[in-house]
């Protein structure tokens, strides 16, 4: 009989109950949408494309291992393993083939090369990139795809190269053609021999293959003695699971790993099998802030609906409703409205993760090899959220009607009560516990800590101003009521409205204050670490000019020219990459040793720049990474570099500008020879010579540019800005499901009061000075909620700018926050004005005279 009478509620007051749907409707298509990406991480295929005929893949361990040994009391001990992936490709000895090739089952054996080959073009200025990844290999792991010539023929000499179909079409080659490939050293000229493409089945998709002789690979790949991977051919007949068992035998006590089926893509891939880690961090984060802003949307949302049913309510409970019969009523609407909005938002969510997940492709989070995975977890969690969500912010909200006595409930119905004590105490508690947050942030050194901090900070902020809302209003009404009577009529209705609603108008700032603070957070984080980045680069930066490439660096081959070049005291290559050190994952830049102090200054606290450039053992560490693991100049530092191989170091200095350089600093020569593209980021040179000299010099090296010292402030900030993006991009759903949020709750809030206005007309007031009070209103509600939601943010990036920079000043751009209040103000005065039009639009005599 409940469920009767909550759906014939639905269906008579569809107005009221359509802001509660709106909400619970965005907030499953986020979670739906977040979820699909996490999903996507943890699931989601990654095809092969180069190892496509070969059943069984051999490839060497991508991952750091730690085994920890914890001894209890008892005499018991407990053993933890974890492992964590490294940066670049790891390689396997030459050797492991010969333990694999005589097991019985196998036909043949396949090694491979896989390693940096870029065409480009001696005739631009620039390098010119294919339109996808290009890689090099021997052309004798042909078959491991198999690659078979279609035109030409194979690669005899070490001038010679096959490139697939693909490549040939979209660039208009043909045998005989010559092609500059830049490579892991210099660009070299080679003759296009033959043209190859995957026998029965279509181009790579996903990537260009560039085939040389075997002697030629192996001098490109610049690892000797070593290969990327092996693909083994069964012999036929063979059954596939019981020759991976064989194999994994054979390989027993080393570190080479085995794949079959869609445990090759990752084999394949690496960037793809990274990206599942990246996407699943991604997912968590959007899918937590989501699910914590969607919970204090739609409570607020539920508790103004319920509160404009006051006088509904209340006389159920005089005509002798009892608390659990409106509780469960209550209840069943929520779960009715739940239902419907649950479902559609979730199968709005799954366009909507296509969407993000192929923006971030576009954007480079994450490759086009990992597949996205709709599966139909996602949607049933969005559902069930969204049941729960809608039924507890039901109960929570109409908990005290539900309790009073019915005659408190009358009396209540016709005046404003005051927040209840609890919610009083639940207010302070979370603005306790929002200041913890940040006084937490502003000693957190690392932006992976600070980062989810940050708007965690935000959201409980929010949370306690939407608990302690009605007498923040009224404590603003106070200070706002001189200047609104300067606004003519309007201004003292206003501010009686205000004063005498301030529960109502509580529900109206709270979206507002979360959404003017979380945007400023999402767009000044970034710009703040950034600001402080670029000027510790700018002042450690002593170059004359620095050498860019277009390309996938600038080789060394380039720099060793412009040594050469009269005038020229030092030329620094610089590599970037991320190293191991335990678990912990640290950025290191790898930079030439050889007249280093004439070109950097990372500004050395302890030790001495000289004893880093002293020979090849040495590490130059940030204050940061000396704190964390303990160090100081003279400590041995052991970590893993970026294919896995262990390394030990002794610390020489100690520098201040981490943001700017990153936590390590290691020789340039170890750190190269240890990533897949070994060429230059950048390239520091010193001295008098000319860029005029420098560019002639360079001639011979596509897509090399001499740029002014500024410029590598200019590319710090390229980079910054394309991190920023993907942030703006992932926090951008959660800022557009608050602002529908707002305004959703405006309308809700206007719509509801057209006897108010109604009696307004009657006492002579126009249908413009109602508006006019409206727009008052509007605007006094946005600038309550503007002061609340700046001094949040303002108080969770000083936070995050003292841990992170060291200094009390977030990079607040005013043009930036100006737009936000400005969006704001838009949202605001047109969620009023319209619904406040289509309520004067009905006559006042026949509002006054209806039945209420």
């Amino acid at each position: 009989m409940m469920l009767r009478y909550a759906l014939q509620t639905i269906r008579d007051r569809k107005g009221g109950f359509l802001g509660a749907f709106l909400a619970l409707m965005c907030a499953a298509a986020l979670i739906t949408a977040c979820g699909t990406l996490l999903e996507t991480g943890l699931r989601g295929r990654i095809s092969t494309e180069r190892y496509a005929a070969a059943p069984l893949v051999v490839s060497a361990d991508q991952n750091v291992h730690r085994t920890t040994v914890k001894h209890k009391g008892n005499g018991k001990t407990k053993v933890k393993h974890k492992s964590k992936p490294v940066a670049e490709r790891a390689w396997l000895p030459t050797a492991i083939a010969d333990r694999i090739s005589n097991l019985e089952g196998v036909r043949k054996v396949i090694p491979e090369l896989t390693f940096l080959a870029q065409p480009v073009s001696r005739s631009a200025t620039q390098s010119q990139l294919a339109a996808r990844r290009s890689y090099g290999h021997s052309w004798a792991s042909a078959p491991l795809t198999p690659f078979a010539l279609v035109s030409g023929r194979a690669p005899a000499s070490e001038d010679d190269v096959v490139i697939d179909r693909g490549l040939a079409e979209r660039k208009g080659l043909k045998p005989g053609d010559r092609l500059v490939v830049q490579s892991t050293s210099a660009p070299r000229p080679y003759r296009i021999s033959g043209i190859a493409a995957p026998a029965g089945r279509g181009d790579l998709r996903q990537q260009s293959s560039l085939f040389f002789s075997t002697a030629e690979a192996e001098r490109l790949a610049a690892r000797p003695g070593r290969i990327s991977a092996l693909g083994v051919m069964p012999a036929p007949g063979t059954d596939l699971n019981r020759l991976k068992q064989q194999v994994e035998q054979a390989l027993k006590g080393t570190t080479a790993q085995v794949a079959t089926g869609d445990d090759r893509g990752p084999v394949e891939f690496l960037d793809a099998a990274g990206a599942r880690i990246k996407l699943v961090s991604m997912g968590g984060a959007m899918g937590g802030t989501s699910l914590l802003v969607a919970i204090l949307v739609v409570v607020g949302t539920f508790a103004l609906s319920i509160q404009q049913r006051h006088r509904e309510l209340a006389l159920l409970r005089a005509i002798a409703a009892t608390p659990r019969q409106v509780r469960r009523l209550l209840g069943r609407e929520a779960l009715a409205v739940g239902a419907v909005s649950g479902v559609l938002g979730a199968l709005a969510g799954l366009p909507l993760a296509g969407w993000l997940h192929n923006r971030f492709i576009d954007m480079g989070v994450i490759p086009a090899t990992l597949e996205r995975t709709a599966g139909i977890f996602p949607a049933c969690a969005a559902l069930a959220v969204t049941l729960l969500g809608a039924w507890a912010a039901a109960r929570i909200s109409g908990r005290r009607i539900a309790r009073i006595r019915p005659a408190e409930a009358m009396a209540e119905s016709t005046v404003e009560r005051g927040p209840a004590r609890g919610r009083i105490v639940a207010g302070l508690v979370l603005l306790a516990g929002g200041a913890a947050l940040i006084a937490v942030l502003s000693v957190l050194r690392t932006e992976a800590a600070a980062t989810p901090v940050t708007f965690l900070a935000v959201v409980v902020s929010a949370t306690a101003v939407s608990l302690l809302g009605p007498f923040l209003v009224r404590l603003a009404s106070v200070l706002l009521a001189g200047p609104l009577r300067l606004a003519g009529s309007g201004g003292p209705l206003a501010t009686a409205n205000i004063r005498g609603n301030s529960t109502r108008m509580a529900s109206v700032v709270t979206p507002l204050t979360l959404l003017i603070g979380m945007t400023c957070t999402v767009l000044f984080v970034q710009p703040t670490l950034g600001d402080a980045a670029r000027a510790q680069a700018h002042d450690g930066v002593r170059a004359t000019w620095v050498l860019a490439a277009q390309g996938p660096g600038v080789p060394s081959a380039a720099a060793e020219t412009v040594r050469r070049t009269p005038g020229v005291t030092a030329a620094t290559e610089v590599v970037r990459t991320t190293v191991r050190v335990g678990l912990d994952k640290y950025p290191a830049q790898g930079v030439t040793q050889a007249g280093l102090a004439r070109t950097w200054d990372p500004d050395v606290t302890s030790g001495s720049l000289t004893g880093f450039t002293a020979g090849p053992g040495t590490a130059a560490i940030s204050e940061l990474a000396a704190d964390r693991l303990g160090l100081h100049p003279g400590s041995k530092l052991k970590l893993h570099l970026g294919d896995g191989t262990p390394a030990t170091l002794t610390v020489a200095a100690v520098y201040s500008r981490g943001l700017g350089f990153g936590d390590l600093t290691l020789p340039h020569e170890l750190l190269a020879r240890h990533m897949d593209n070994p060429l230059a980021a950048t390239v520091l040179v010193a001295g008098d010579s000319g860029r005029d000299e420098l560019a002639a010099a360079l001639k011979q090296f596509p897509g090399v540019s001499v740029l002014a010292p500024a410029t590598a402030d200019r590319l710090q900030a390229d980079r910054q800005q394309e991190n920023a993006a993907v942030n703006h991009l992932a926090m951008g759903l959660v800022l557009a499901f608050t602002a529908i949020a707002v305004v959703n709750t405006l309308a809700m809030s206007v719509s509801e009061r057209i006897r108010e206005f109604a009696m307004l007309r009657l006492a002579g007031a126009t249908r413009r000075q109602v508006l006019r009070m409206l727009r008052i209103e509007a605007l006094s509600v946005l600038l309550i909620a503007a002061a609340l939601g700046s001094g949040i943010a303002l108080a969770v990036l000083t936070a995050f700018s003292i841990g992170m920079t060291g200094s009390a000043a977030p990079a607040v751009l005013p043009l930036v926050y100006a737009t936000v209040v400005g969006v704001a103000a838009l949202l605001a005065l047109t969620a009023t004005a319209l619904p406040g039009r289509l309520a004067l639009r009905v006559r006042p005599v026949e509002v006054a005279t209806s039945r209420q």
